[in-house]
């Protein structure tokens, strides 16, 4: 798709806009926006702005909004103030918003020149929901919702949400319509099928839902998405303090949230700091800042497990086949830890468990942890026989493998809800950290057995 927007724009000479404007625009109008925005990312300035003009605000604005919003800004920083004010416009207002703020960050003067040249109603959009933390729900929602009055009859309803013919109704406003008393309070909803089936002189207040679920404009975004799911919502509205509605949160914004929230787990999971921008995007600098904290906690914690070493030195002279059996006992344990963290945390992140089942998760691990502490322990016992140990130490390898899967396997069930509990990030539990730490109190309980099993 590049290739062929490219040869569209040399294939006409420089002179005759309108005929090179027309074979791009015949490319572009039979290809999906996300394909066309695939194709737009790595045209050069002259030719990006030819394609975009061609496609018009409009358009453009759907393609821009199948890219990141940092990628979106860098499109749009490369146009003239005029013409990227028209595309924000057509824009969908958490979507501009989201690509403002990243033109802010980058040309804070020309991001204002920017917004200046908005209409006033677009631009007063955007303005509003800026006010909002990124993380919140008004920091996602969209302005762009219908509402009627509670007052008013279904053919007064229909009346005063009909548009004209050239315009298209949000698609959030799809499947709910929302009522406001005065002073815009929210006070129900009506689903648009009941609407359409009632007769036009029933009141919408007597078809709307009083109970409605909402979320409040400062709250985190992994709540609304939590609220979404669980309700099994296509959109939920969101009100200020007074309980006026003041934007609506989709299903498409929560996809995001949760992809979002997601990949920052995973990556401290991984042992490090998520990033901030798109990977590709990232410099090896930025790479390595994020991930040299993470390096430095554990190279320090591992050093815990130089001195467990040290202080059982004379233990190792008397029985040098301990020795054998320190990788393979510590690296059952980092396993183990590591395999129950990830399912933990996960099991946190889509709300299946909080604190108060705090119980119920330690004794589901403990219970799972003997299992395979019992498999591990007979595969510990086996592996010694094969080295030729004596029993008494093939007795010590097992036991300490039982032990030490036991351990693992309660430290990872519960410190992460313990720190979710201190409202801390249960992800920072990363299968590192774990590991790290299990290494070292695994060594000292392993030396412990066998010093009271081998008399040492």
């Amino acid at each position: 798709m590049r290739d062929a927007l490219e040869a569209a724009i040399e294939q006409e000479p420089v002179s005759d806009i309108e005929a090179r404007g027309d074979r791009i625009t015949a490319i572009a109008g039979h290809t999906s926006a996300d394909v066309l925005a695939e194709a737009i990312a790595g045209l050069e300035t002259d030719e990006l702005r030819t394609v975009l003009a061609a496609l018009g605000s409009e358009r453009s604005a759907d393609v821009l909004e199948e890219l990141e919003p940092e990628e979106a800004a860098d499109v749009l920083q490369q146009l003239t103030d005029a013409d990227a004010a028209d595309v924000l416009e057509e824009m969908d207002p958490d979507d501009a918003t989201d690509v403002f703020q990243e033109m802010r960050e980058d040309d804070a003067p020309g991001a204002e020149r920017v917004l200046a040249q908005m209409e006033a109603d677009e631009a007063e959009d955007v303005r509003q929901l800026l006010r909002y933390a990124e993380d919140t729900a008004g920091g996602i929602m969209t302005t762009d919702f219908l509402v009627v009055p509670a007052g008013a009859s279904v053919q007064e309803a229909i009346t005063l949400l009909r548009v004209p013919a050239d315009d298209e109704l949000p698609p959030e406003s799809a499947s709910y319509l929302y009522v406001t008393e005065d002073g815009g309070k929210l006070v129900g909803v009506v689903p648009w099928h009941r609407l359409v089936r009632a007769g036009e002189r029933v009141s919408v207040s007597a078809l709307m839902e009083p109970q409605t679920v909402t979320v409040p404009a400062s709250a985190d975004q992994e709540l609304v998405a939590n609220v979404v799911r669980e309700h099994r919502l296509i959109a939920v509205p969101v009100v200020d303090e007074m309980g006026r509605l003041v934007g609506i949160v989709t299903a498409d914004d929560v996809a995001d949230v949760v992809e979002e929230e997601t990949t920052e787990d995973i990556e401290r999971l991984g042992g490090s700091q998520p990033l901030d921008q798109p990977y590709l995007r990232a410099g090896p600098l930025t790479l390595a800042k994020k991930r040299a904290g993470w390096l430095l906690l554990l190279f320090l914690g591992a050093t815990y497990t130089g001195t467990v070493l040290s202080h059982f030195q004379a233990e190792l002279e008397k029985a040098v086949a301990l020795a054998f059996f320190i990788p393979l006992l510590i690296g059952t344990g980092g396993n183990v830890g590591s395999q129950t963290v990830m399912t933990v945390i996960r099991a946190m992140a889509v709300g299946e468990v909080e604190f108060k089942d705090l119980f119920r998760v330690w004794r589901k691990e403990a219970g799972t942890a003997l299992l395979l502490g019992a498999l591990m322990a007979a595969a510990g016992a086996a592996r010694a026989w094969l080295l030729g140990v004596d029993m008494a130490m093939i007795a010590t390898v097992a036991i300490t493998a039982a032990v030490i899967v036991v351990w693992s396997a309660t430290i990872a069930a519960v410190l992460p809800l313990l720190l979710r509990r201190v409202r801390v990030d249960p992800a920072v539990v990363s299968a590192p950290l774990i590991t790290t730490l299990v290494d070292g109190t695994g060594l000292f309980l392993y030396f412990e057995i066998a010093r009271y099993l081998l008399d040492l």
